[in-house]
């Protein structure tokens, strides 16, 4: 199979990869591959730049089952095949158990242990670096999504040590747009799997999205929105909230003694 990359693409992802320093001589890299488009896409970008980077790294790719029924991992495989890498398969029962547990946040919860799952994976097999397909507007979301939710200013980065496992978390895409990896996964020799999850397209991430479509309608939104991720954005907020017994004090003097 030829690996060939736009300029465009190749060129977001050498600037993540250089600006956040994602790649280093020697490293093991594992491929959190979903069946979906974006880590397909993220497999076959890292597969093709490794052909053209001054730096040698390997690369494999690794599949969480969840342990939902009738689930063919076998396109992955021959996917991997073209691209002549190696492929792994870690069962567990997380479907089974987030489905059981009725939570308020499955996907989270569903997230968390997937990435448990990788990790004692990489531990054993020895790579110390996860990469994810996660992308412009997925750091969007999440940042939407922790003021909306959490009332936080939170987003995933590019690059996140773990400490207790000595690994590190990279996000090679994080610069470019889904409509961009939309328009180029039907030209690298690959058909996006289906979610076998039952929560698919019903989740709190499916309502941002829809949010965001309406935000870009707006000329700039979008990248106001991911300026206000960085560090060094305008900030102006309210004061930390007081102690509730200190400000009932405050109250409490306000008001003439009668």
């Amino acid at each position: 199979m030829k690996l060939s990359l736009p300029g465009t693409y190749a060129n977001k992802i050498v600037k993540a990869i250089a600006e956040f320093e994602l790649l280093n001589d020697g490293d093991r890299i594992l491929v959190g591959l979903s069946g979906g488009k974006d880590s397909a896409f993220l497999l076959y970008a890292l597969a093709a730049l490794r052909k053209h980077l001054a730096i040698n790294f390997d690369l494999a790719a690794l599949t969480v089952d969840y342990g939902f029924p009738d689930t063919d991992y076998s396109p992955l495989e021959e996917f991997c095949q073209l691209l002549q890498l190696p492929f792994y398969v870690e069962e567990t029962r997380i479907g089974e158990y987030i489905l059981s547990e009725k939570r308020n946040n499955p996907c989270a919860k569903c997230a968390h242990f997937r990435k448990g799952a990788m990790v004692q994976f990489m531990k054993k097999n020895k790579y110390n670096k996860l990469a994810f397909g996660h992308h412009y507007n997925d750091a969007v979301e999440t940042f939407l999504m922790s003021i909306i939710y959490s009332g936080g200013l939170v987003t995933f980065q590019p690059r996140q040590y773990l400490s207790e496992n000595s690994v590190y978390i990279i996000r090679p895409l994080v610069y470019l747009r889904e409509k961009y990896i939309k328009e180029i996964i039907n030209e690298i020799a690959y058909q996006p799997l289906n979610s076998p999850c039952p929560l698919n397209g019903r989740t709190t991430r499916d309502k941002i999205k829809e949010l965001i479509r309406e935000f870009s309608k707006e000329k700039h939104l979008f990248f106001n929105i991911a300026s206000a991720m960085r560090h060094g954005a305008e900030i102006e907020l309210w004061p930390e909230a007081m102690e509730k017994g200190e400000l009932s004090e405050r109250i409490r003097a306000l008001w003439k003694g009668e």
